[in-house]
C-alpha cells in the first residue's frame, strides 16, 4: 500500500447537499481497496479557468493508502462521475513529509528554548 493524496473538485451546485457525491467517491476508493486516512472540505472556490461552463467548484482532500493496481481504477471511474468536475491523484513523497515534520518539530524545540 502506498500513500497517495486525492483531490476532487465537485460540482458547485452539491455544496449543499455534498454527502450523496462524498459516498460516491468514497465507495469507489474503498471498492478498490484503499483506505482513508484523512478527508479536507476546503469549501467553494473560484476557479482560475471555466470547466464545462463552471466558474466555481467544492474542493474537497483525500489521504487515501492505495494498492498498486488501484489508482488506474479510481482514475478510470473518477472520468465517467458526473458529479465530479475534475480530480487529482499524486503519489505522496513521503520523504519530504518527514522532513517538513522534523523541520517544524525543531522550529518548535527552538521557540521553546527561547532561540
Amino acid at each position: 500500500m502506498k500513500d497517495y493524496e486525492l483531490t476532487v473538485l465537485f460540482h458547485p451546485d452539491l455544496e449543499m447537499n455534498l454527502d450523496p457525491a462524498l459516498d460516491k467517491v468514497k465507495k469507489i476508493i474503498e471498492t478498490n481497496g484503499g483506505k482513508i486516512t484523512k478527508e479536507e472540505n476546503d469549501g467553494k472556490k473560484r476557479l482560475a479557468y471555466k470547466i464545462g461552463s463552471q466558474d466555481f467548484a467544492v474542493y474537497y482532500y483525500f489521504d487515501v493508502a492505495l494498492s498498486s493496481e488501484a489508482p488506474l481504477k479510481i482514475s478510470s471511474t473518477l472520468n465517467i462521475t458526473d458529479e465530479v468536475l475534475r480530480y487529482l491523484l499524486v503519489r505522496t513523497d513521503t520523504h519530504r513529509a518527514k522532513a517538513l515534520a522534523r523541520q517544524k518539530a525543531d522550529e518548535k524545540t527552538n521557540e521553546e528554548k527561547g532561540e
